[in-house]
């Protein structure tokens, strides 16, 4: 089903004198208003066709003061949603992570409609790698499960060439050195394969690019396949390759609670 444009949403109501002085700033606001990209958004700043309080506004870098300043689109009032997006979508190999490519591959926003234009991915999965991945528009809650510090869990499912023996899964679990420095330590179990091939169950809190597959490589034995099956706590479920639903207000809570933060 088709969203209504911003402008023919009901307005909320209006704030309490005082309350509501969140500053946000203004591409991010038309972003998360439905309205464009922040890139677009940009560009209709830009063009004069945005107002602030009944001024053209000059700048994408301005703020405005949520629930309080007006902000009009070429005339038409624009306010924010009610509340945030979230959406779990297993990747199916041969996407990238990227809102649109220049040489025409498919990506994941292709596999969602009617997202909003400031939901974006958290992370990132390489094209070939497969399962769990995570959009919202909550640009709070995206920054802290990506930080070092929250230490959020990623458990993949790896098909390795050859067959790890008790010295490389020892390398995995008390970290491999790679070319931008040792990796933290990881949990690695072996899950079966033979000599030629074998499973790996590996999980991980760090971010880095690729990190899985380099990690593997580096102890001689590379990926073949890969599946991320939980983020954060969310899994899979029933989901099928390309597949995708929105969390459920339960999920919202535990994922802003692994964040340190409070109720959307």
């Amino acid at each position: 089903m088709k969203r209504p444009p911003p402008w023919k949403k009901k307005r909320p109501p209006a704030p309490e004198p005082g309350a509501g002085e969140e500053r946000m700033r203004l591409n991010r606001f038309l972003a998360r208003a439905g309205i464009a990209s922040r890139r677009k958004s940009d560009e209709l700043i830009q063009g004069g066709k945005v107002r602030v309080n009944g001024e053209t506004a000059g700048e994408p870098g301005r703020t405005v003061k949520v629930g309080i300043d007006r902000v009009e689109v070429e005339g038409r009032p624009v306010w924010l949603p009610e509340g945030h997006e979230y959406v779990l979508l297993y990747k199916p190999r041969g996407c990238l992570v990227t809102r649109r490519d220049t040489h025409g591959r498919p990506t994941v926003f292709d596999q969602i409609d009617s997202l909003r234009p400031g939901t974006v991915a958290v992370g990132r999965l390489d094209q070939d790698t497969t399962g769990v991945l995570l959009l919202t528009d909550d640009g709070e809650l995206n920054f802290r499960l990506l930080h070092p510090s929250r230490q959020v869990k990623k458990q993949y499912e790896a098909l390795v060439s050859g067959k790890p023996d008790a010295s490389d899964l020892l390398a995995l679990r008390q970290g491999v050195e790679l070319e931008d420095g040792p990796t933290a330590p990881a949990q690695v179990q072996l899950r079966g394969g033979d000599d030629y091939e074998a499973r790996l169950e590996i999980s991980i809190h760090e971010g880095r690019k690729r990190q899985v597959r380099r990690m593997c490589a580096a102890v001689g034995h590379p990926v073949k396949r890969l599946k991320r099956v939980t983020f954060a706590g969310l899994g899979l479920g029933r989901l099928k390759p390309g597949q995708w639903r929105r969390l459920s207000p339960g999920e919202v809570r535990s994922l802003r609670g692994r964040a340190g933060l409070g109720p959307s």
